[in-house]
């Protein structure tokens, strides 16, 4: 599963890594050759409620679901529906109702990338972003419909699909870590993150998890490995001169070989929301001719 989006403006996440584990573990680059992913055409629904709420955050509690809709193949792409209803509920007995909805098309190679994405947040008017990228060699040219029209150059980044493919193939072969710089259309279709990705020891389908939800309790599974997961994600805008730099956003799943995703940890700085997996429908998926 590609990152999770804001719940809210109500401020940036945090996650407590420290840079100089680098150092100490391998580090794998996107550009190295690995294993094939077949990813799995699925649907799946994730009930959000509040984990942690830390400091002076002031969010009593918090609710809401992401659908997450996958299908496609190596020869057709990737389609990618995702939407995520969040409420949260603050200490001055106020509501806050985030509504966000995407689309988006990537093929197999990571080449092209079509995407639309709105945001609603209240009572307030939607904000949309709509575009499309394409790559030609190692540079990528974003052509922007919304917010505004503007055309404009990424070098060395990959398309969520791919960065989803990139995790696996680097925890298949034992790495730790992985850094990638990574371009999804989010915010106002500018921003470009450079992500660190840690990679935990594998965990075997059949080891049953400390709380089971559908995708543990569907046969297809337990013959499949999946691997804790921790991806950073850093502003590329606000890179620090001296190096050290605090991420913005991150998110913690258990992610199968299949690239389906279970077990969400949303981590907002203030405040830590849980993603359950209530739900998961596996769809055909046509052969390539």
């Amino acid at each position: 599963m590609r990152r999770a989006r804001r719940i809210s403006a109500c401020g940036s996440l945090v996650f407590s890594m420290m840079l100089s584990v680098a150092c100490l573990v391998p580090v794998v680059s996107g550009a190295q050759a690995a294993p094939s992913v077949a990813f799995l055409a699925h649907q799946a629904v994730y009930d959000l409620s509040l984990k942690t709420s830390r400091g002076n955050a002031s969010v009593n509690s918090a609710r809401g679901r992401i659908l997450y809709n996958f299908a496609g193949s190596a020869c057709e792409g990737y389609t990618t529906e995702f939407r995520q209803v969040s409420q949260l509920e603050t200490g001055e007995d106020k509501t806050t109702t985030s509504d966000l909805r995407s689309t988006s098309w990537e093929d197999a190679e990571g080449k092209s990338y079509r995407f639309k994405i709105e945001t609603r947040m209240n009572e307030a008017d939607a904000t949309s972003v709509d575009g499309v990228a394409e790559r030609d060699g190692k540079t990528i040219k974003v052509k922007l419909k919304q917010p505004k029209v503007k055309t404009f150059t990424i070098d060395d980044a990959v398309f969520p699909t791919e960065q989803v493919k990139l995790i696996i193939e680097a925890a298949r072969a034992g790495k730790s870590l992985l850094e990638l710089t990574v371009y999804d259309g989010s915010d106002d279709g500018e921003k470009v993150y450079n992500t660190l990705t840690v990679i935990g020891q594998p965990i075997p389908g059949t080891k049953a998890p400390a709380a089971p939800d559908a995708a543990t309790g569907n046969e297809k599974f337990k013959s499949l490995t999946r691997w804790p997961v921790t991806v950073s994600y850093y502003d590329r805008a606000a890179q620090s001169k001296s190096g050290e730099q605090t991420p913005v956003y991150a998110m913690s799943f258990e992610l199968y070989e299949d690239g389906v995703s279970r077990a969400l940890v949303l981590d907002y700085n203030d405040f830590v929301i849980a993603g359950a997996m209530g739900k998961i429908d596996i769809k055909e998926t046509k052969p390539c001719k």
